[in-house]
């Protein structure tokens, strides 16, 4: 009897001893449920690594990957009621320098985590994850340090870029106006690392990434602009030996701007990468209908829309046709310096009215040729007047009707005017029937037949006017201003604008033109206006020559490229952390004090108790 019973008690005990071993084993197991390789998506702009984790109890913790023993610089930690639409942008960012000032003291549970991984098709990747279990955000002896290992297999199918590239970056292009876009011209400005590169404008390509197939669609770029910023940060120690600080707070860097044509469908994001650090890349050649030709400032720019001849004194436009209308060019050529824009401008008696258009030659031209950008700028002094600074510049893109006007007036020292003006467009008067604009006091388009108005008569707007446009019913050519930004700003003092408006006036030629400051147009048209020193004035405005449409709106066609250029697609670029990226942050204030972030538990705002 007593033998049974002491086998019972034996049993029990180690029934109980192994629920104990498995309970203690449960307790300390990391599980990767499920392991996977992605294509770029708008959510996620890279190719990744994704894996769903399984913790032993929900906790705080930090997280770290390590894919054939390389630590991942790039992961998110994501909780798994986290849920993104991977078809747009990604709402929420956590960079190195939030996690570097910020721990995260959110309980996880089953959470999962992305990690940006340069996978080759076929390849295999051994993916090790370690997790810190924690009680509070900040670390301690006694947190909890549990790993799992799994392997993953990338697609042998899929098509990647081309691996002699060892770098990129990404970025989501989104449309939102409900506008088909082809061939888009969109602009960034990318930094790099000097060593990442040898040649930037030979080692640069840009590929479409299609969310259907993966497929990727090389298209037309162009880099411009480089610049470089090479000094390293000085960590020698102070004059008593003292570390001045453990990382550097800057690190040597180039950059530069890519212009590139994009597809974006209405209503959605598109996925665009950007390869670099290729030293053996060999140059590539886009062709496009763009062109550029002739001497600076006096240059021709085409392309199969449009055709474009600049002033050859000023470099300011002088003719501009459109290329299915060749025999209906538009000009002016009627009073002084004849071209079709004129300013920036100032008038200061007694020194002669003076534009940037009365350039001969300018201080500064410079004008750049490529085949998805074709630039021309000219600034400096107003003739006469070094206390005016003035710049204009024009941007051309492949197969596309319009061109980007963009101009900045800058008031060196206090002058005295009687006019002050931007944005006037002068055309022989023969050659327009018509002035249209939209109206935002009256909420409607106003259609003028300027054949009927007498010559002076000024026609009044508002400064925002959102488009413009003179049009020959006859000829059925038309051109037009749509207004993409206006600025007024002042540094020493706040810009002293006297009835700023906009206007049309009729004479030899009809013109249209912004009033910042015109007492030359008031009833006392002898007062002198101060601009005052550091005042600045900035527009700019698409130039569009175009075919009116039939019926009884012909200006139409300006109305639907206003939407669209008000719309632009909105870019969000994503980088991948490099590996020399410090940990910590440091920053420099101008004087001692305390940060704010002393006592703080973070992560999230505590409620006094």
């Amino acid at each position: 009897m007593k033998s049974k019973d002491l086998l019972r008690s034996l049993t029990f005990l180690f029934l109980l001893v192994s629920a104990l071993n498995i309970s203690g084993a449960n307790k300390d197991e990391l599980k990767i449920s499920k392991l996977e390789l992605g294509y770029p998506c708008p959510a996620i702009p890279f190719y990744y690594l994704k894996a769903e984790l399984e913790l032993p109890h929900p906790s705080i913790m930090e997280v770290e990957v390590v894919v054939n023993g390389k630590t991942l610089r790039f992961t998110n930690l994501h909780k798994e009621s986290d849920k993104e639409d991977l078809n747009k942008p990604v709402l929420t960012h956590r960079p190195p320098s939030g996690a570097g000032l910020s721990q995260d003291n959110s309980v996880y549970n089953h959470p999962y985590v992305i990690g940006w991984v340069k996978w080759v098709p076929g390849a295999k990747y051994d993916v090790k994850v370690t997790v810190r279990m924690k009680k509070a955000a900040k670390s301690s002896e006694n947190d909890l340090i549990i790993s799992s290992v799994k392997s993953v297999t990338a697609p042998t199918e899929s098509r990647v870029f081309d691996p002699a590239w060892n770098r990129y970056k990404s970025v989501v292009l989104s449309e939102t106006a409900g506008i088909e876009r082809k061939a888009e011209p969109v602009d960034v400005v990318l930094a790099f690392y000097p060593d990442e590169l040898k040649d930037l404008k030979r080692e640069i390509r840009v590929v479409a990434v299609d969310p259907q197939t993966h497929l990727l669609t090389e298209v037309p770029c162009q880099v411009y602009d480089i610049q470089e910023y090479l000094k390293e940060d000085d960590l020698s120690p102070d004059k008593e030996g003292k570390p001045t600080r453990q990382v550097p707070i800057w690190l040597p860097t180039v950059t530069a701007r890519l212009a590139f044509l994009a597809d974006v469908p209405a209503k959605t994001s598109r996925v665009f990468l950007i390869y670099y650090n290729n030293e053996n890349a060999m140059a590539k050649t886009y062709l496009s209908d763009l062109r550029m030709q002739g001497d600076a400032p006096g240059l021709q720019i085409d392309n199969d829309q449009i055709s474009v001849v600049l002033h050859p004194n000023s470099g300011h436009l002088d003719q501009i046709a459109l290329k299915k209308r060749p025999d209906f060019p538009l000009y002016h050529r009627k009073e002084t310096n004849g071209a079709i824009h004129w300013n920036p401008e100032i008038y200061t008696p007694p020194t002669p009215w003076t534009h940037t258009s009365d350039w001969k030659p300018p201080q500064n031209v410079k004008s750049l040729s490529g085949p998805v950008l074709a630039s021309s700028e000219v600034w400096g002094n107003l003739r006469d007047i070094p206390q005016v600074d003035a710049s204009v510049r024009y941007e051309f893109y492949p197969g596309k009707p319009y061109f980007i006007s963009s101009s900045v007036l800058r008031i060196n020292q206090t002058v005295n005017c009687l006019a002050l003006r931007n944005g006037e467009i002068v055309i022989k008067r023969e050659l327009i029937t018509h002035a249209a604009w939209y109206d935002v006091v009256r909420d409607s388009v106003i259609n003028y037949d300027i054949t009927q108005m007498p010559d002076l008569t000024d026609l009044k707007m508002e400064a925002d006017v959102p488009w413009i446009t003179f049009y020959n019913e006859k000829t059925g050519v038309g051109f037009a201003g749509i207004q993409l930004s206006y600025a007024n700003a002042g540094l020493e003092s706040s810009p002293r604008l006297l009835n700023p408006f906009f206007y049309i006036t009729g004479g030899p030629w009809i013109y249209w033109a912004r009033a910042l400051s015109l007492s030359f147009l008031s009833s006392n048209m002898q007062q002198m206006i101060p601009a005052m020193k550091g005042n600045v004035f900035s527009e700019k405005w698409a130039y569009l020559v175009y075919e009116t449409a039939k019926g009884d709106k012909p200006y139409s066609p300006v109305i639907e490229l206003q939407k669209k250029l008000t719309n632009p697609l909105r870019v969000q670029l994503v980088e991948e952390v490099d590996d020399r990226v410090s940990k910590t942050v440091t920053e420099i204030f101008i004087d001692k004090g305390k940060s704010g972030w002393e006592g703080r538990e973070t992560g999230k705002h505590a409620v006094d108790k």
